[in-house]
């Protein structure tokens, strides 16, 4: 009788943990503090995305997970741009910048496409070392949401809309 029991226990700690990489987690604390650089040559940091509500996704050309949910994140983007919704895909440090320069200009991506070769931004959003990981930032600057792997966009779709639809900052 104790195999049921450790079956079932060792389920239940699966499940727990997240059913792999659609995990979700809750948060409300302030997104770092940290300058990003573009593919374009703009330079910004979290501060300045104040007033908006903010994707930042970390990614890599080498992730297939990544890959395919861009054409999700661009039409993301361009179904909440207009309400005050900003976009911010990070590239991570192992993934050359030739790459990332290839896939961007090749895809058209619409978003702001940031480089963190040093690893210091992936590291200021909590070590962030799997791909693609997503944060959701409130218009305050708080982070209210986590996704390892890729996003249920409706889930995602109905989060932003509420906060677009929060007033003031």
């Amino acid at each position: 009788m104790k195999r049921p029991i450790v079956y079932g226990i060792a389920l239940a700690c699966a499940i727990a943990i997240g059913g792999g990489a659609y995990s979700t987690f809750f948060s409300t604390q302030p997104a770092p503090e940290v300058s990003f650089a573009t593919t374009q040559g703009e330079q910004f940091t979290t501060r300045d995305l104040r007033g908006k509500v903010v994707l930042v996704n970390f990614w890599a050309t080498s992730c297939e997970t990544c890959v395919h949910e861009m054409p999700a994140l661009v039409d993301t983007y361009n179904k909440f741009k207009a309400r005050g919704f900003e976009t911010v895909a990070v590239a991570m440090s192992y993934d050359p910048p030739n790459y990332v320069l290839n896939y961007v200009n090749k895809t058209a991506l619409p978003f702001k496409i940031a480089f963190d070769p040093t690893g210091r931004i992936a590291q200021e959003f909590g070590n962030v070392r799997l791909t693609p990981t997503t944060f959701i930032l409130d218009r305050r600057g708080n982070v209210i949401k986590r996704y390892l792997g890729g996003p249920n966009f409706a889930e995602l779709h109905a989060l932003l809309d509420a906060e677009l639809n929060k007033k003031g900052v």
